[in-house]
C-alpha cells in the first residue's frame, strides 16, 4: 500500500512479541470467551474506513443470526494506531481472536508464535481459493494468513491526461521499461509540464521487488532474508535517476511531498500526473479522488513479455487468528464464513480485494461498481502471466517501505550516487532484520 502506519520499534517488537512467543501454540489463554450454557464470545480487530466497519458489521450481524450462541464485538480504528494496539494486547497477552493482518507485519507474529497455524484450524476451507492466492500467507510450513482480497502492483493511467497531451495509452502486454520512460516523457512535454508523465518508482518497496524479480531475484527470500543484490538494486536507482532526467517525472521536492500526502492529496488525485503506481484495489479510492474513469495497465517489463514482469497475486489483507485464542475453532468457522459465504460476499463485496474464492467471485462480480468491476476484471486478464506469490517480509521487514523512500530522495536531490545508495539502503534494512 500507499503510507506506513509509525512502525513498531526494533525495541517495541522485541517487548511484545516475545511475550507471545513465550506462551503461544496452545489453545489456552486469553481471547474469547465461553460460558456453561454454550455461549461464545469473539473478538475481531480490523482497520479501515468508516464505509469496512459498516459493511463489516453487516457480517456480524448476519452471522450471528444464523449463530445465536455466538457473539462477536468489533474492534476497530485507522491504520495509523492499529499496529500500536494490537502489538500492546499480544504483549499482555489479551490478543483478539480474530486479526486482520498485513503482509508487512505477518511473519513478524507468526515467527513469535502469536498466530494459529491455520492449517490446523477446525472448520476452514480453502479448497475454493484460487490456488496461487493461498501462498501468500504461508511460510515455514504453515498458513498464517488467509488471504481477504487479492490485488497485484499496477501502472494506473488517467485516460483524460493522455486525450489532453494527445499521446496514445500503451499496449501494456509488450511495453518495456525504456517505452514507459519515453511515453511519461513525451506526456510532460507535449502539455509544457502541466501533466507529468508518471510519479517516481521509489517511493515504495513494491516496486523494487517486481524490478528484482524480473531479473530472476526477489526482495525477500523464502527464509526470511534481503534477496535482491546490490547490483540489481543499483540499477532500480539508476532506472529512477533516468525519469528524473528525462523530466518524466515530478521534481526531487515535489516527489518528497508527495510521498507524506494522503491518497486524495495526492499528485496524480489532483490531476497532476497522469501514471502512477498503485495496488490494484486502491482503483475505486483513486477512481473517487480523480473524478475519473481510470485505468489498470500491466508493470512493464525489460524484454516487453508480461509474463516476465515480475507480478504475482499479493494479498491486500489477511485472516489470522490468535494463537492463544480459547475459542479457535468457532473463530475458524467465522474466518470460513467471512472468506466462503456467497452471502458475506455480497456484502463486502471488493472492499477487501478482489475475493479470493472462486465460488464468492463469481457471485460479487456483477453486482461491482465500475471501478470495482474494472479492478477485478484486471486481476482475472493478468492471472495467466503470473509469477509464485513473493515470500512475507521477514521480522524487521515492515520498515523498508520508509526505507526506500528515503534513498529515493537522496538519489533524486543528487546526494547520494545510485551504487552508494544501493549500498546503503541494503546495510540498513539488513540492520533491521538483526
Amino acid at each position: 500500500m500507499r503510507h506506513i502506519p509509525r512502525a513498531l520499534t526494533a525495541l517495541a517488537l522485541a517487548t511484545t512479541l516475545l511475550a507471545a512467543s513465550a506462551c503461544g501454540g496452545d489453545s489456552g489463554g486469553p481471547g474469547g470467551s465461553s460460558d456453561a450454557g454454550g455461549k461464545v464470545t469473539l473478538r475481531f480487530t480490523w482497520w479501515g474506513s468508516d464505509t469496512r466497519t459498516k459493511l463489516t458489521q453487516q457480517v456480524i450481524d448476519a452471522y450471528q443470526k444464523d449463530h445465536p450462541n455466538v457473539t462477536i464485538k468489533g474492534e476497530f480504528g485507522e491504520w495509523s494506531g492499529y499496529w500500536d494496539k494490537l502489538a500492546t494486547t499480544v504483549a499482555a497477552n489479551d490478543a483478539p481472536d480474530i486479526i486482520q493482518m498485513d503482509e508487512k507485519y505477518l511473519r513478524e507474529y507468526a515467527d513469535r508464535g502469536a498466530l494459529l497455524d491455520l492449517k490446523k484450524a477446525q472448520g476452514l476451507d480453502t479448497g475454493k481459493f484460487e490456488p496461487d492466492t493461498l501462498g501468500a500467507g504461508e511460510f515455514d510450513g504453515g498458513l498464517y494468513g488467509l488471504n481477504a482480497g487479492i490485488n497485484s502492483f499496477a501502472v494506473v493511467v488517467n485516460p483524460a491526461a493522455f486525450k489532453t497531451a494527445g499521446v496514445a495509452i500503451p499496449d501494456d502486454t509488450t511495453w518495456t521499461w525504456d517505452d514507459f520512460s519515453r511515453i511519461a516523457a513525451e506526456i510532460t512535454t507535449k502539455t509544457g509540464g502541466k501533466i507529468t508523465g508518471t510519479g517516481a518508482l521509489g517511493t515504495n518497496e513494491a516496486g523494487l521487488n517486481l524490478w528484482a524479480r524480473q531479473n530472476g531475484e526477489s526482495l525477500w527470500t523464502k527464509d526470511g532474508k534481503l534477496g535482491v543484490s546490490p547490483e540489481k538494486t543499483t540499477d532500480f536507482f539508476k532506472y529512477v535517476l533516468k525519469l528524473r532526467d528525462a523530466k518524466a517525472i515530478p521534481s526531487a521536492e515535489a516527489i518528497s511531498q508527495d510521498m507524506n500526502a494522503s491518497l486524495d492529496q495526492s499528485a496524480f488525485a489532483t490531476g497532476k500526473l497522469a501514471m502512477s503506481f498503485i495496488w490494484s484495489n486502491q482503483l475505486v479510492a483513486f477512481s473517487k479522488a480523480t473524478g475519473q474513469q481510470l485505468k489498470l495497465l500491466r508493470i512493464p517489463s525489460a524484454d516487453g513479455k508480461a509474463a516476465d514482469n515480475g507480478s504475482y497475486y499479493k494479498g491486500s489483507m489477511f485472516w489470522s487468528i490468535s494463537a492463544r485464542s480459547k475459542q479457535q475453532k468457532e473463530a475458524a468457522e467465522f474466518v470460513n464464513y467471512l472468506a466462503n459465504n456467497t452471502a458475506a460476499g455480497d456484502v463486502l463485496l471488493a472492499e477487501r480485494g478482489v475475493p479470493p474464492n472462486t465460488e464468492v467471485r463469481a457471485s460479487v462480480t456483477p453486482k461491482l461498481q465500475p471501478a470495482d468491476a474494472a479492478s477485478a476484471k484486471f486481476i482475472q486478464d493478468i492471472g495467466k502471466d503470473l509469477g509464485d506469490p513473493s515470500p512475507a517480509p521477514p521480522v524487521g521487514g515492515g520498515q523498508v517501505e520508509k526505507i526506500i523512500q528515503r534513498y529515493t530522495t537522496e538519489v533524486l536531490f543528487g546526494r547520494q550516487a545510485p551504487d552508494a545508495a544501493a549500498k546503503a539502503f541494503l546495510d540498513e534494512v539488513n540492520g533491521e532484520l538483526k
